[in-house]
C-alpha cells in the first residue's frame, strides 16, 4: 500500500448539540466471500492495488478497517424529499462510510458501502444488496464513465451466499456487498434534516466541512456570503451533471433529494436506464407512474432539488441571497449541455450557438427516433467520421433533409482530437451500449449457471470503449 494516504476527516464533523452526522455501526457477518468484481484501475489510483485477494475480502466483504482509517464504519443521518414528499425517517439504511483517503492527484474521496448490513435506518428493510442489484450498479457506473459522466466508481462486489427475497425479482435471490468509490456522501438531505431539527450550528458546520474538502476557494468568504457561494457551487455541479445524463441518454430513475450530493456526483444506481431513442417521457422506473423523473425533466428535477437544498440553507442566509444562486442554474444548464454534447460529438466549442445546435440536434433525435448512442458513435470528432456514417446501419437518416443543417454543423466544427479514430473500437459497425435487454441477458446466464463470461466481456467492450473517448470521466478536482 506504497500509495495509500488514509484522511477520515469526517470524523472531524463530530456531534453536534444533540444531532449527530453519523452513528457508528457494525458491519453484517456474512457466510462466504466471493469477490466479483475488483476495480483494480481505481484501486491503483487509491494505493489499494496491491492488496491480495484475502486482504481485499478482509476489508471490503468483512469491513475489517484499513490502517490509520475510520476505526469503525459510520451509517451518516440525513432526511430526504422522495417522490416530492419529505421523508424524515430514513438515513444510511443498508450502507456506510468506511474510509476516506486521497487519491494520485490528492483528491478527497470515501469508501462507502451498500448491503452491508442494518442500521439504525434500516426501518423493515434487511441492510442488504442483491447479487443482481450490485451486477447492475458495476455496469452503470463502468457505462457512464466511458461516456464522460462524473460518477461514482464501483469498487467491489462480493457475493455472500445469502438467500433474498425481493418483490420486484424472482425470489430468493443471491446476496452481495458492494464498495463504491466517491469524492462525497453529503447528501442535500443531510442539510434537510438540519433544518427539520432547526440546527443551525449544525448546518454551519457541515457548509464549513464541504467548503474545506470540496471548494477551499470559497475559504474567504464568511458569513451569508460564504453560505450563498457554496451553493452557488452545488447548483453549477448539479446542473453540469444533469447535462452530462442528458448527452449519455441516460435516466436515473429516482431523483429525490437523498440521492443528489453537493459536489454533483451521480450515485446510488437502482432503476436506471438508457435510452434507446431521445424520448422525453421515456422512465427508468416502473413505479414512476407520472413520468415525475422521465428523461426529458431531469433537469427540472435538479432544479427542484436544489430549491430543497437552498430552503434548508435559509437558517443561514436570506432568502434574496439563495435565489440568486438558484437563478444561475438554467444558464449553468444551458452551457453545461453545449459542453456535454460537443464533448461527447468529438468537436470544439464555438461559443455562441453552441446549445442552439443542441436543441435542434436533440429536436432532429427526437423526431426521427434514431438510436441514441448510434449517432453519437456515427458523428464522433465530426467531418472525420463522415465516411463512418455513410456507412452506418442507419446512415438512411444522414440523406434525408431533416438532416441537413445537424449536418452541416457538423461538418465546419473542428473535430477535438481526431486521432482517438484510430482506436479499433471505431472499426466497428455498431458501439457499445447498454440497454434493458442486454442487461436482462447479462444477468441471465449468472443466474442460472454461474456464468460471468457474458458480464465479463461486456465490461471489456466498455473498457475499449472508455479508451476510445478519452474522456475526462472523474473532472471534479477542489
Amino acid at each position: 500500500m506504497e500509495n495509500y494516504k488514509p484522511d477520515p476527516v469526517f470524523e472531524s464533523l463530530g456531534r453536534e448539540k444533540g444531532a449527530p452526522f453519523y452513528d457508528p455501526v457494525t458491519a453484517a457477518a456474512f457466510p462466504e466471500h466471493h469477490v466479483r468484481y475488483r476495480n483494480q484501475r481505481w484501486a491503483e489510483k487509491v494505493g489499494l492495488g496491491g492488496l491480495t485477494e484475502a486482504e481485499w475480502i478482509a476489508h471490503f466483504g468483512r469491513f475489517e478497517p484499513l490502517p490509520d482509517n475510520l476505526s469503525a464504519p459510520v451509517a451518516i443521518r440525513y432526511h430526504g424529499h422522495q417522490f416530492r414528499t419529505y421523508n424524515p425517517d430514513i438515513g444510511d439504511g443498508r450502507g456506510f462510510l468506511f474510509a476516506q483517503l486521497r487519491d494520485d492527484r490528492n483528491r478527497l474521496l470515501d469508501l462507502g458501502t451498500k448491503g452491508s448490513g442494518k442500521t439504525p435506518y434500516s426501518r423493515f428493510g434487511d441492510g442488504r444488496l442483491t447479487l443482481k442489484g450490485g451486477v447492475r450498479e458495476v455496469l452503470a457506473t463502468e457505462m457512464l464513465e466511458a461516456l464522460g459522466v462524473y460518477t461514482s466508481k464501483t469498487f467491489s462486489l462480493i457475493e455472500t451466499g445469502e438467500q433474498l427475497y425481493r418483490e420486484d425479482e424472482p425470489s430468493p435471490t443471491r446476496s452481495a456487498v458492494m464498495v463504491r468509490l466517491s469524492h462525497s456522501h453529503v447528501r442535500f438531505g443531510a442539510f434537510q434534516r438540519l433544518a427539520y431539527e432547526k440546527n443551525d450550528e449544525a448546518i454551519a458546520a457541515l457548509v464549513d466541512y464541504c467548503i474545506a474538502q470540496f471548494y477551499p476557494a470559497l475559504n474567504s468568504k464568511s458569513g451569508e456570503a460564504r453560505v450563498a457561494a457554496f451553493f452557488g457551487k452545488v447548483v453549477q455541479h448539479t446542473a453540469q451533471l444533469v447535462a452530462q445524463w442528458m448527452a449519455a441518454g441516460f435516466v436515473h430513475g429516482v431523483l429525490n433529494t437523498d440521492n443528489m450530493n453537493v459536489t454533483g456526483e451521480s450515485f446510488d444506481y437502482g432503476p436506471w436506464r438508457f435510452a434507446p431513442v431521445a424520448d422525453p417521457s421515456f422512465t427508468a422506473a416502473y413505479f414512476d407512474q407520472t413520468g415525475l423523473y422521465a428523461f426529458g425533466r431531469q433537469a427540472e428535477a435538479g432544479a427542484w432539488n436544489l430549491a430543497q437544498l437552498g430552503g434548508a440553507l435559509s437558517l443561514l442566509a436570506s432568502a434574496d441571497a439563495l435565489n440568486e444562486a438558484l437563478q444561475s442554474f438554467s444558464g449553468a444548464y444551458e452551457e453545461a449541455m453545449a459542453e456535454a454534447f460537443l464533448r461527447r460529438l468529438g468537436i470544439e466549442r464555438k461559443g455562441e450557438g453552441d446549445f442552439a445546435f443542441v436543441a435542434n440536434f436533440l429536436k432532429w433525435m427526437t423526431e426521427t427516433g434514431a438510436p441514441y448512442e448510434q449517432v453519437f458513435f456515427d458523428w464522433f470528432c465530426g467531418s472525420a467520421s463522415e465516411e463512418r456514417a455513410a456507412k452506418s446501419p442507419v446512415a438512411e437518416l444522414y440523406g434525408q433533409d431533416k438532416f441537413s443543417e445537424i449536418r452541416s454543423a457538423l461538418t465546419a466544427a473542428t473535430p477535438e482530437k481526431p486521432e482517438r479514430l484510430a482506436h479499433e473500437y471505431f472499426n466497428a459497425p455498431k458501439p457499445c451500449t447498454m440497454l434493458i435487454d442486454e442487461v436482462e441477458a447479462i444477468w441471465a446466464p449468472i443466474a442460472e449457471k454461474d456464468d460471468w463470461s457474458i458480464f465479463e466481456k461486456k465490461l471489456e467492450a466498455i473498457a475499449a470503449m472508455r479508451e476510445a473517448h478519452d474522456f475526462a470521466a472523474s473532472r471534479f478536482s477542489p
